[in-house]
């Protein structure tokens, strides 16, 4: 990896409190040729010894074991095993979310140490409902985005209890439950980066995403604050499994990734530092960039959609200095 040079580290000095090690690395897996070792040790460390996708993974495996309602139940369309499932998924999100944004922000248990934007959440603002950014974000996610998670989810445990989606029969095919489960990353970010494209060039931006980038300094509670529009197209990654094969638990953390993910990935954070060792990698700098400057990184780094498409931002001056001169000629 280059290391940045003096001028690179003055400059982000200046614009970030927090900068991490750049250019931001994107995943091995379309090099050519083909890097086997980095791609194995990339595969392991998004996952092992402990990540946020192992926690969700966790998280999900817990959920179909005690709190998921049989398929049986799920035949029909019941208010009862609806409003558990709702309930539960409250709970969920209050405690990632607000368990991240307590440990973060209120107990400020790192101060600002690897915070990448270390201003103040708005708090006086017409910007936010209820003038508060904190409270906007909440609102939008607990009230829309945790309803339109568990519709989803609903939705899809009747569909495969009814044969109207492909099972996985199980135990015998759990094989292809473990190869899905390691391959939903690149589903994501594929997903994300087309339905992101969508509401950034079309009039869905002023409409529907701009809810979401009131937050140019993001939170936990920030990741799922959207427009109800955009929960319905965000999550909608979940009827893939119209034509994948899944099982509940599959269902479970695939809508558990996109949420809780979301959560994790907008901590505002590098991450949980203990004894000034990152133990626990949360927000990224590639998103973070994002928000900051709206028409760059619109993917995730499972995929190089971005650097396909020429809307990548690796975080050097150099990176940015192309971005500013491409905006240039757009205006």
């Amino acid at each position: 990896m280059t290391k940045k040079t003096a001028s690179e580290s003055d400059t982000a000095r200046k614009t970030w409190n927090f900068t991490p090690p750049v250019p931001v690395a994107v995943s091995p897996y379309f090099r050519w040729p083909p890097d086997i070792r980095s791609i194995v040790r990339w595969m392991i460390s998004g996952w092992f010894p402990v990540s946020e996708r192992s926690i969700i993974l966790l998280f999900a495996i817990a959920a179909s074991v005690i709190f998921e309602p049989q398929l049986s139940q799920t035949q029909t369309l019941a208010p009862g095993w609806i409003a558990h499932l709702l309930i539960r998924n409250l709970l969920l999100m209050g405690l990632v979310a607000g368990g991240l944004h307590w440990y973060f922000y209120i107990a400020r248990k790192q101060g600002d140490e690897r915070r990448y934007d270390a201003r103040p959440f708005a708090s006086n603002s017409r910007q936010f409902t209820f003038k508060s950014q904190v409270h906007d974000n909440m609102f939008w996610t607990l009230v829309s985005g945790v309803s339109i998670w568990t519709a989803y989810e609903a939705l899809m445990l009747w569909a495969l209890a009814n044969g109207y989606a492909p099972a996985l029969s199980m135990p015998e095919q759990w094989l292809w439950l473990v190869l899905l489960i390691f391959l939903l990353p690149m589903w994501e970010t594929t997903h994300f980066f087309l339905i992101h494209r969508l509401i950034h060039t079309s009039k869905l931006y002023q409409r529907v995403h701009a809810l979401h980038h009131r937050n140019t300094n993001v939170g936990p509670w920030s990741g799922l604050s959207m427009h109800p529009v955009e929960h319905l197209i965000y999550l909608s990654t979940v009827l893939i499994h119209f034509v994948i094969p899944s099982t509940p638990l599959l269902i479970a953390f695939h809508l558990m990734y996109f949420t809780l993910s979301a959560a994790t990935t907008h901590t505002g954070y590098q991450g949980i530092v203990i004894g000034g060792k990152l133990v626990l990698p949360l927000g990224t700098f590639h998103h973070q960039l994002h928000h900051r400057y709206f028409t760059c990184n619109y993917g995730g780094l499972e995929m190089p959609w971005d650097q396909w498409t020429g809307s990548f931002h690796d975080g050097t001056a150099e990176s940015h200095q192309a971005f500013m001169n491409k905006r240039k000629q757009n205006v």
